[in-house]
Formats: C-alpha cells, sequence, structure tokens
C-alpha cells in the first residue's frame, strides 16, 4: 500500500459547529507556557546554557557554562512577570491552561499555589523545557513517564493535557500511547479540535498556536511593540468572531510566556486585548481542559469511512462499482498514494478518477459501453445496476409514455450507430425533458467530441454514487 501519512484535508469545506456554551460566536484560550527553571542550564544536568525565547538577539548556545544573562531573563520571568499575569487574569476573571515543565513547576512552589487557588489548569509541558527532536524512542517516552510523575507529585494530580512545544516526530505518539490525556497540543493545524486515531484509540487534538503568541517578541520577523501584538490578536479574534456569526465559531488559541508578555511594556498589549474581547457578550474564555470536555461531549469520535486505511479486498468491495461494471478502476487506483485527504467523496473521486483518465482509450471506451442505454431495454427487463436502477427512475425514465419510450429507443439506436457507444448523461443533473433536448443536441456531434463529454459523464456520474456511499 502506498500511503501518504500527513492529513491535507482536516474537516474541508464543512467544519462542524462547535455548539460552544452559551452559543458563542468564539472561544479564546489563553496559554501561560511556565518553563523557567525548566530550561537548558548545567545545573540541570544539561551540556550548555538556554539559547531559546529571550529579549536576547540572536542568543547561542554556552557549552559547559552558565548564560548569566540569560538565567536572569527566565528568573525575572518567574520573579516579577509570573505575578503581573497573575494579577491581570485573576482581576479580569479570565481563567488560563498553564502549559508546566514539571522541573520548573518542581523549583517554583510559590506559583504553583497561585496557579492552583485560581483553579487554573496545569497541563503538562514536558519533564525539562529542552529539545526532542534528536531523543531516540524510548528515551523520549521514559522522559514522558518521568514528567507525569513529577507533575503529580508536586501539582497533587496527574495532568490531562500535554504540550510539549520542542517536539519530535514520535511525540505525539508517545504521549496518546500512554493513553491517561484528555487532549494533546503539540499540533498548529486548525481552529477546532479533532480526533486522530492513534494504536487503535482517539486522541482528542486541540491546536495550538505559534503565531498569536508572544514568542515573537523574540524572533524575526516578530513584534517590535505592545502595539504590534495587539493588532495581531485583534484583527485575528475580530475575523473569527464574524466568521463565528456568518459561517461557522471556532477556537482562537493565545501563547505567553512570563519572561515575554510578563515584562512592563508588553503586557499593555495583553491588557488592551483582554479590555477587547470583554465588550462582546459572546465570547467563551475556557481553560483547555474545558474545551477538551465540551468537545468529547458534543463530538464524540466518528471515523466515517477511511479508504486509506482499507485493505484492498474491502476497497475494491466499496468502490469497485463507482464506474459502471469497471472494477478494474478501483484496483488501480488502490494502488496509488492515497492518504487521509482521500477519505472523502471528492478524494476518491479524484483518485478514481486519475486511473480512468489515464487508461487506454480502449479502456474506457469498455467503461462508456458498460453503461446502460437510458430507458433502454435492460431498463425495462429490471436488469440494471441498483445505482442506474436510482438514477434512472430518479429523473422519471421508469415512467414513460410509450411515445416517449419509442423516442428515446431512435435515439439510442442512432447514437450508438454513429459514435459507437451509448449515450451517457448524469441524469442526476437534469430532468426529462433536459435529457431529451441534450439528447438531441449532442448526437449530431463528432465522434471525438462525444467521447470527450461522456468521458465527462462518466466522472460526474461517479461522483454522484461517491456522495451517497459517503453521505
Amino acid at each position: 500500500m502506498n500511503r501518504y501519512a500527513r492529513n491535507l484535508r482536516g474537516y474541508g469545506s464543512n467544519p462542524p459547529d462547535p455548539k460552544w456554551p452559551g452559543n458563542a460566536r468564539v472561544a479564546v484560550q489563553f496559554v501561560l507556557n511556565y518553563e523557567e527553571g525548566g530550561e537548558n542550564n548545567i545545573l540541570h544536568g544539561d551540556a550548555a546554557s538556554e539559547a531559546f525565547l529571550s529579549d536576547i538577539p540572536g542568543a547561542a548556545q554556552w557549552p559547559s557554562q552558565r548564560h548569566w544573562n540569560m538565567e536572569s531573563m527566565y528568573e525575572y520571568g518567574a520573579r516579577a512577570g509570573f505575578w503581573r499575569i497573575h494579577r491581570l487574569f485573576t482581576r479580569a476573571g479570565i481563567p488560563l491552561t498553564i502549559y508546566g515543565v514539571a522541573s520548573a513547576l518542581a523549583r517554583n512552589p510559590e506559583q504553583v499555589e497561585a496557579m492552583k487557588d485560581a483553579d487554573w489548569e496545569i497541563a503538562s509541558h514536558g519533564l525539562k523545557w529542552i529539545e526532542h527532536k534528536d531523543m531516540p524512542v524510548e528515551e523520549e517516552r521514559a522522559a514522558i513517564a518521568e514528567a507525569i510523575r513529577l507533575h503529580t507529585e508536586v501539582v497533587g494530580e496527574r495532568p490531562r493535557g500535554w504540550y510539549t512545544g520542542r517536539c519530535s516526530e514520535n511525540t505525539v505518539r508517545l504521549v496518546a500511547e500512554e493513553g491517561g490525556f484528555d487532549y494533546v497540543s503539540d499540533t498548529y493545524d486548525d481552529d477546532l479540535p479533532y480526533w486522530l486515531e492513534i494504536g487503535g484509540r482517539d486522541q482528542l487534538i486541540i491546536p495550538y498556536t505559534l503565531e498569536a503568541n508572544d514568542m515573537r517578541f523574540s524572533v524575526s520577523p516578530g513584534w517590535s511593540d505592545a502595539d504590534d501584538f495587539f493588532n495581531y490578536l485583534k484583527n485575528a479574534f475580530d475575523t473569527l468572531y464574524a466568521e463565528g456569526e456568518s459561517d461557522t465559531p471556532k477556537m482562537m488559541s493565545v501563547g505567553l510566556h512570563c519572561r515575554l508578555v510578563g515584562r512592563p511594556g508588553k503586557i499593555a498589549a495583553l491588557r488592551k486585548f483582554i479590555e477587547h474581547i470583554k465588550s462582546y457578550d459572546d465570547v467563551w474564555c475556557p481553560r483547555r481542559i474545558e474545551i477538551a470536555e465540551h468537545w468529547t461531549r458534543h463530538h464524540p469520535p466518528h471515523n466515517g469511512l477511511q479508504p486509506s486505511r482499507m485493505g484492498r479486498d474491502a476497497f475494491v468491495e466499496h468502490f469497485g462499482g463507482i464506474f459502471e461494471h469497471s472494477a478494474w478502476i478501483a484496483e488501480r487506483a488502490f494502488e496509488l498514494e492515497l492518504g487521509p485527504a482521500h477519505d472523502c467523496a471528492a478524494g476518491i473521486h479524484n483518485a478514481l478518477c486519475r486511473v480512468f483518465r489515464s487508461a487506454s482509450e480502449d479502456e474506457r471506451l469498455g467503461v462508456l459501453n458498460a453503461h446502460p442505454d437510458l430507458a433502454g431495454k435492460l431498463a425495462q427487463a429490471g436488469r440494471l445496476t441498483a445505482d442506474s436502477t436510482s438514477e434512472q427512475a430518479g429523473a422519471g425514465l421508469d415512467l414513460l409514455t410509450d411515445d416517449e419510450r419509442q423516442s428515446f429507443n431512435g435515439l439510442n439506436s442512432a447514437y450508438v450507430a454513429k459514435h459507437g457507444f451509448p449515450f451517457i448523461i448524469a441524469v442526476r443533473d437534469h430532468d426529462k425533458a433536459s435529457i431529451l433536448a441534450a439528447f438531441h443536441r449532442r448526437i449530431d456531434n463528432d465522434r471525438q467530441t462525444e467521447f470527450k463529454e461522456a468521458c465527462h459523464q462518466v466522472e460526474r456520474i461517479a461522483r454522484h454514487r461517491l456522495g451517497d456511499l459517503f453521505s
């Protein structure tokens, strides 16, 4: 099986209505990443100092050395930035989700107590604030287990949400396989939660953000002052709120760090944004775990038809009749590179049509000749496929008068004699009168024109049938 692992489709053109509490137009969820004391540091047994997400432009790791300036910036986040953010959100009455690095939480007991007293969710941000991309699988699995153990010991209960951030390609799978998390957030690929099937179980994914995120104060391109950050957050919120009125409500994540937005000149943006969203009545500001609980309750896993995960026999059984009496098309389509993007009517239609379009002219002619005449002898004898019977009946071709039947018989015979294949039309796009009009119009075309048109109609018929199958 040639299968593509990435999911480039998601919810497609019809995302679900999240049914947020109070019919909210948008859910705005604030995350505070607590990393201070869990970052790279030789005091923590790491090989070098930290170099990521600070106000030192172009910072680089110092192997085997402490970076005093870097350390003091992280310490600012714990000593001052956290408390400034704490005052802002508790006074605003908006709860936070903490992404807490377990080793950082262990080194900051007063802040942990304040988080718990404020009834903030404390999700896991891993054991240490370090890169996971080069970790062997077993080492990362052990780090996840130790993060859960230490988190539970320090906080008093195990984390229900997980976000690594500096993750590997194995992280989401390993966390899902652990089996105890209500959600995982190591993705950035949607505006709504979704279910991901991993190792035979359904794991809820709540995507996070790296763009509506104060980290862009420390990277280029990024924010140069608070107004840049505020304007971006406001524009994102206003767009999502408008979509929530006209289309489907969504979710907006906002990512924060104590040592960044906790600075006086930066937190002004956050204060203005909170004032902006509080001027709307129909906005929900939950903790992340509340989004997970809501989604699980209102949108439980529903995998539906998943062609990209089928074996050959099941694939051909499901799709072998989409092109009339031409199972070979499904057999060849099975060999294409299929992925989650093909787990829908449009996806399988594209795969089947690729095979049909690349087939020889004789093979395509065979598909055309597999189609029955409209209101012909096979229909009268009840020998059509179930799809053809339903389609012709839907256009009223099973209820012809004697004159209409005679007219169709004459046109069928003349058309086949001239072109060498039956007249084919997607009858669901027409009624009886427009079918007859198309018959009279097309019968005088040259064969090449009609061959092309008949192939187009075959593809159109297939799309209708797949729509039925996936609905």
